[in-house]
């Protein structure tokens, strides 16, 4: 088998493709005639490239799992090639070392703009023949227009079965352990509606900025860079139906039937259900940080840009009607955070109010980042005898890292490597949720431009603007962090 990665200097080949290959090398999970085609446009050496990123993925390797043996023979399987992604010409070069006999993964860590001119050069090239398999990093497209001119040129090369589009949250443990929580365990599974949940929350914020990619995220923002993707991701795999296998195809039509049972957020509604922030000068662990238009490389003195987005949505089905689910996420926040939060409807009557308990509801709170795992806070007896019927709220937690005697959870990419090694599509994103994900992103940046509602500023460091709190706090409720 051959992997050629597209894009092997930027970023997130440094950062996580190549450290998770490392891995998976070391575990023994990739094949043994696996070759790593590593493509950029520096004019560079293989023993360049490889002392590059000895480096990079040392960072992210413990002491026990490395050694300059492992090192070696991970290195032996790379080829470096310069290539220019627009030249066809030096995309033909590629051909001769590809054989039909041997299964070719494409990962194309590149803009989105080249993803339709590499697999055009790919084809004329007649490197396609035989088991050929395409990985797409997002985002695909800006919105729903250009979702589709990418989904259909590269539909043009391949066939569906063989695009794999990645959304690295899927590969998180917890993510996949979300679907055995709810579906193999029949206490959770019989009160995971709306007749005993009263609302979810979904938050992920980061505490970095831009970090250098100003100009990029300018013309994106948080909503299409978070929540059409990985917050949009989560919301389907808490609110979907059972499917009826666990195959992508199973899965996948599940995930589509709830996005589009989102009820949109327009014109008449987006005061009350959504707001936008974008960061201002603060602290951060102690230290000064700048504001969004502070960063080094913003040119600009304004922008309306979102760093921050709040929402208060719904899904108009027999499962989820009037439950509210709260999606938050932002930059320059307190701290690196992604959870889900299940809260359920308090009892109907509380026969511990004449011992002074209020009637505290029961939550599960499901960790992705940074300790992975599931809390179940619930009510117990206060141990005392002073007190006959003191109660307190006890957490039972299970801690993944801790449960299962290992000393690192796997990263989200080695898990998605090895899925598309095997041919298993079950944790990528099919074409058709994530063209309603943007239909329905679409109509709610739509809404805001034409509503001319301000954006809301926030100090580096908080949780978000005060609408944000607003938001949830004018229903009786506020945000578990």
């Amino acid at each position: 088998m051959d992997l050629l990665i597209f894009g092997a200097r930027g970023d997130l080949s440094g950062r996580k493709l190549f450290p998770a290959l490392y891995h998976l090398d070391n575990c023994e999970l990739l094949p043994k005639d696996l070759r790593i085609f590593a493509l950029a446009r520096e004019d560079i050496s293989l023993d360049t490239f490889l002392g590059d990123i000895k480096e990079r993925v040392r960072r992210y390797v413990d002491d026990s799992r490395w050694s300059e043996e492992q090192w070696s023979a991970y290195a032996d399987r790379f080829v470096y090639h310069r290539v220019d992604f627009g030249d066809e010409e030096q995309i033909r070069t590629l051909a001769e070392f590809l054989s039909p006999q041997r299964p070719v993964l494409f990962y194309l860590a590149t803009p989105p703009g080249l993803f339709g001119p590499i697999c055009e050069h790919l084809g004329a090239a007649g490197c396609l023949e035989g088991d050929r398999r395409l990985l797409l990093e997002k985002p695909i497209g800006h919105d729903l227009a250009s979702c589709r001119e990418v989904n259909d040129t590269v539909a043009k090369f391949f066939p569906e079965d063989a695009i794999y589009r990645v959304d690295h949250y899927l590969g998180k443990e917890t993510v996949q352990n979300l679907l055995v929580l709810r579906f193999g365990n029949r206490f959770i599974n019989t009160q995971w509606d709306q007749s005993c949940v009263d609302h979810v929350q979904i938050s992920v914020a980061e505490p970095i900025g831009i970090e250098g990619r100003w100009s990029y995220y300018d013309s994106v923002g948080q909503l299409r860079d978070m929540v059409q993707n990985h917050l949009m991701q989560l919301l389907c795999l808490v609110a979907m139906e059972p499917p009826n296998s666990m195959t992508a195809e199973g899965i996948r039509d599940e995930k589509v039937k709830i996005v589009r049972a989102l009820r949109p957020i327009d014109l008449e509604n987006v005061r009350d259900h959504a707001v936008r922030g974008q960061y201002t000068a603060g602290w951060l662990r102690g230290e000064p940080v700048p504001g969004y238009l502070q960063e080094e490389d913003c040119p600009k003195s304004e922008s309306n840009t979102e760093t921050f987005v709040a929402l208060k949505a719904f899904i108009d089905n027999w499962r989820w009607a009037g439950v509210p689910f709260y999606l938050r996420t932002g930059k320059r926040m307190p701290e690196k955070l992604t959870e889900i939060v299940i809260t359920y409807k308090a009892l109907p009557h509380n026969i511990f109010a004449a011992a002074g308990r209020e009637d505290v509801p029961n939550r599960l709170v499901i960790r992705l980042q940074p300790n992975e795992g599931i809390e179940m806070q619930m009510v117990s007896k206060l141990h005392s005898l002073r007190n006959k019927m003191g109660l307190v709220t006890e957490t039972l937690n299970l801690d993944f890292l801790g449960s299962a005697d290992l000393d690192r959870i796997p990263d989200a990419y080695e898990r998605l490597f090895l899925d598309a090694i095997n041919g298993d599509q079950s944790l990528f994103v099919g074409r058709e949720e994530i063209e309603e994900s943007w239909r329905w992103c679409d109509g709610l940046i739509d809404a805001w431009q034409e509503s001319g509602l301000p954006i809301q500023g926030y100090q580096a460091g908080s949780w978000g603007p005060t609408r944000g709190e607003l938001l949830i706090e004018k229903d009786g409720r506020s945000w578990h962090v």
